[in-house]
């Protein structure tokens, strides 16, 4: 994997992407009919690359919604993450109101014994230019 960037748009079923420059982003509504198809190339991206950032890197994450084949593969990336040594930390955005949201990032910081900071935002962006 050697590209150093990459952004996706996102679409009516995938979130859109960014990783540049230390900035590791994934947002909007994750539903893709083949979770494993788009998520395997951000699993094999970040394992690399998390690990050149300097300092310690952050995660941010925010659904507007995700289905559990995609919770699943962003909870794997982040256990990966940690397996290999590499600390981190996670924000997790959540719209206001969207408690079902708020709990899945709680249940992630518990699972994970990673640092893990919720935020309330008024909406998701979904565009790659987060």
């Amino acid at each position: 994997m050697n590209r150093k960037e990459i952004y996706i748009r996102a679409t009516r079923s995938t979130p859109g992407v960014v990783f540049s420059d230390g900035r590791f982003l994934i947002c909007g509504r994750s539903i893709p009919e083949k979770p494993a198809a788009f998520y395997r190339l951000l699993y094999d991206w970040m394992l690399v690359r998390v690990k050149r950032a300097e300092g310690t890197p952050v995660i941010e994450l925010g659904f507007e919604y995700i289905n559990s084949a995609s919770a699943k593969w962003v909870f794997l990336i982040l256990r990966d993450l940690a397996f290999a040594g590499i600390s981190y930390r996670v924000i997790w955005y959540y719209e206001t109101g969207d408690d079902d949201m708020l709990e899945l990032g709680y249940m992630f910081k518990t699972l994970l014994c990673c640092p893990l900071a919720t935020v309330e935002v008024e909406n998701i962006p979904v565009t790659h230019q987060m």
